[in-house]
């Protein structure tokens, strides 16, 4: 029987900071894919020294750049991992194992997720500040991202895992609180931009029970509080990102929208 064969996709603008980390934590793939967006610094070289074959271009929307990476793999299995992620030796096993011997053609990953040093469990998972999981390693050809700039939905066709692999994906996903904001303000930027092209804005008063609404699902929902300050921090930036997003596109994205008509 053939063996199965495996590309890992690393999609990156400027990580020359954080990319030689993740990257060698891939040697072990068939095939090492870095699409290389509007990259300026030093990724391409670290890229290189790791013999990945290279998709370079400038993306606006961050759907079709992940989808062109995928449809750059060669291979019958992908595995995505973002450049602040490390794959395990244990996930790395686990991971060929699978795809030696498959059942479904789709297969959730949990995310350990880091602040720091500091590995906080509780509260992931609301506006896009930390994945407890996601669908990371799939068959060429059953998973396909939306149009939107940031986190697109996805399509996936083909049989899901109903169950996740055991092993997890190191997230290293902020280095201090600074960062988080930093990286609050960025989002929300990209989101009010999806808000005026998908005609989404909220009324003030719907954006604000909805800041209202997610604060209180991820800070007791979730469990933020058992984190301290860390989950206060996570629940505030999660109920704020849809507000701020909103503002945004009131006040600066949609008028452009309006005079470039």
């Amino acid at each position: 029987m053939t063996k199965a064969t495996l590309s890992a996709l690393v999609v990156v603008h400027n990580e020359e900071a954080i990319l030689e980390d993740c990257l060698k934590r891939l040697d072990w793939v068939d095939e090492l894919v870095v699409v290389l967006d509007k990259c300026t610094d030093g990724s391409k070289a670290i890229s290189q020294a790791h013999n990945a074959r290279l998709l370079e271009g400038s993306w606006e929307i961050e759907g079709p750049r992940r989808n062109d990476g995928i449809d750059f793999c060669k291979t019958d299995w992908i595995l995505e991992v973002d450049a602040d992620e490390w794959i395990t030796p244990e996930l790395a096993s686990e991971i060929r194992k699978t795809i030696d011997a498959p059942e479904y053609d789709v297969y959730n990953l949990i995310v350990d997720n880091y602040i720091g040093d500091k590995h906080v469990v509780h509260g992931w998972g609301g506006g896009s500040f930390g994945k407890p999981s996601y669908i990371g390693l799939f068959r060429k050809g059953v998973k396909t991202w939306g149009m939107q700039r940031l986190h697109p939905h996805l399509t996936v066709t083909g049989a899901e895992s109903p169950t996740s692999l055991q092993h997890h994906v190191v997230h290293h996903i902020y280095a201090d609180f600074s960062e988080m904001l930093h990286r609050l303000d960025r989002y929300t930027t990209f989101r009010a931009k999806d808000l005026v092209d998908n005609n989404e804005i909220m009324s003030p008063a719907n954006a604000f029970r909805k800041f209202l609404s997610r604060f209180y699902k991820v800070y007791f929902r979730r469990s933020a509080y058992k984190e301290g300050g860390y989950g206060f921090m996570i629940a505030l930036c999660a109920a704020l990102y849809p507000l701020i997003s909103n503002i945004k596109a009131i006040y600066e994205e949609a008028p452009q929208s309006a005079s470039a008509k």
